[in-house]
This record gives C-alpha cells, structure tokens and sequence, in this order.
C-alpha cells in the first residue's frame, strides 16, 4: 500500500477507536448518573435530562448546524466526514451495550472525562470533531472581539450554570471537573507525548552552544542575527550576537537547558511550546516511521 492509504486507513481505525472511547465514557459513566461535560456533548446531555430524549437522537441532532456550519467555515470534506462521525456516535450509542462502571461521583467525573477526552482527541487526530463547539466559536469569533477560548468558555459556563439551577450544584460541579478532565486528555492525545518546544539561545559562546547541539544533541539549529547589550547604564553600547533557534521535545528541554548552563551560565534561554512540527531534523515521535 502507498503512504496515502495508510494514512487513510490509520485516520478510519483513530475515528472508529475514538466514537467507541466516546460512547463508553455517555453510557458507561456520564449519562446513567445524570453528569455533563462541555460543548455540544453537554448541551445533548442537558436536553437529555430536562426532556428524556435519547442521546443518541439528541447529539446527532445538535451537532446538524454546527456541521453546516464546518462546511462554510473550514471544508466541505471536514463537514462530511464530521456528519459521518456523529451518526456512527448515534449508532453506537443505540447498539453497544456498555456496561455502566461506577455511581462513584468522583470516578465517574474522572474518568468519564478521561475517556471522553481519548475519544474526542482520537476523533481530530482522524480529521473529524466528534463535538462541534469548536466550529461555532470560529464562526463567533469572525462576528465579535472575543478570542476562541473565551467564546468556549462563555458557551461552557452557560450550560454549567443551567445544569446548577436544574440539577443542582454539586452535579454542576462535578460536570466541571470531568470537563476538565476531558480538554486536558485532548490536548494530550491530539499533541501526543513528546510535544515539541521551541528554545532560544542568546550567549556570548553561541559558537560552542551550535557545536554542542549539533554534535552531541543532534539537532537542527536555525541562527538569526542579532544585538545584545542596550543595559540602562551603557545603553548606547552593543555587540553582534546569534540568538541560535532549535526544537526538542519537552523531555529534552532539561538536558538542552544544562548543557547551555555548563557552557555559559549568563546565557539567555526562553521556551514556547509549538503545537506541530513537521520537516527539518526533528525527533520523530514514538510510533512514526
């Protein structure tokens, strides 16, 4: 097979994987003790306790705009393989029988969270959204001031605080720890392990921090040309430097940061991190050949 089939082949068995992760974490944790999560999934659970309608009619149903709205705001491909995602949801939801795990309200706003969260971020690494919230913050965010973050956040407060006023506030707060609970396993599966960090050096001794990094770390380094000094009390004086650019993974930052140390402890390192790096010399991640 070429590489264009194994990719399509890994994003079907990721989105297959992630609704099966998704409908256990409703009908094993979340709906049988009446618990919500965030966006759209929290709104179909909200409808499904104030009105008794299946869940799996309810997220189908709800997620309809937001998938119409995909096709505007980001591709008609993205859309379709969206809508497919969420009926496979609804099927799932109606034929697997799930076993519910615990009434436990601490494990249940855990791990339901937690297998919510592997199923949601399974579902993007696959190129679908199991949720739609996302899309209608972009298409919010194009019509006003707030940032995307901001947009979810006010959506998710909304439903928490109707979820208090219903069902009662220990529920609601609960319901916010597995949200919780979810956006952090997503941001974890959809960035993987070795999230990669962008690092910049600025020393004096940039010459032998190069040498380090490329020899005994075996990086790719980018350098850009800059000034150092401008102090408060020599502001008119300055000297050339390279500020030495370079990724690694989060679990090379300390090694990166003692080396840098060992060979100038004045010199000036920042990091960031970087959702995705792709090309260059990069450290592949676990899995990827």
């Amino acid at each position: 097979m070429n590489s264009k089939s194994i990719a399509v082949i890994r994003d079907i068995v990721y989105v297959i994987a992630g609704i099966l992760f998704c409908g256990f974490a409703l009908k094993g944790f979340l709906v049988p003790n009446q618990f919500f999560d965030g966006g759209i999934t929290g709104i179909s659970l909200l409808i499904h306790e104030l009105y008794h309608v299946n869940i799996a009619y309810v997220i189908v149903l709800a997620n309809l705009p937001l998938i119409i709205m995909g096709a505007f705001q980001v591709s008609h491909k993205f859309a379709l393989k969206t809508l497919a995602c969420v009926i496979l949801l609804g099927v799932c939801l109606l034929y697997v029988p799930y076993p519910i795990i615990t009434s436990d309200k601490l494990l249940v706003s855990i791990f339901g969270g937690v297998f919510m969260g592997i199923g949601v971020g399974l579902s993007m690494r696959g190129g679908c959204a199991l949720d739609g919230i996302e899309v209608l913050a972009l298409y919010t965010l194009k019509r006003s001031s707030f940032t995307i973050s901001e947009i979810i956040l006010g959506i998710n407060i909304i439903i928490f605080l109707i979820a208090a006023v219903h069902l009662g506030l220990p529920t609601a707060l609960y319901s916010i720890l597995t949200y919780y609970t979810a956006s952090r396993t997503i941001t974890f599966v959809v960035e993987g392990l070795e999230e990669y960090t962008a690092v910049n050096i600025i020393s004096s001794h940039s010459e032998h921090i190069k040498e380090r990094l490329v020899k005994d770390m075996g990086k790719g380094i980018t350098v850009y040309k800059g000034e150092r000094g401008f102090l408060k009390e020599s502001f008119d004086v300055s000297h050339p430097v390279d500020i030495v650019f370079t990724v690694v993974t989060r679990f090379e930052v300390r090694r990166l940061k003692n080396m840098v140390h060992e060979v100038d402890p004045q010199a000036f390192v920042y990091t960031h991190t970087i959702k995705e790096a792709a090309g260059g010399i990069l450290k592949r991640r676990a899995g990827e050949h």
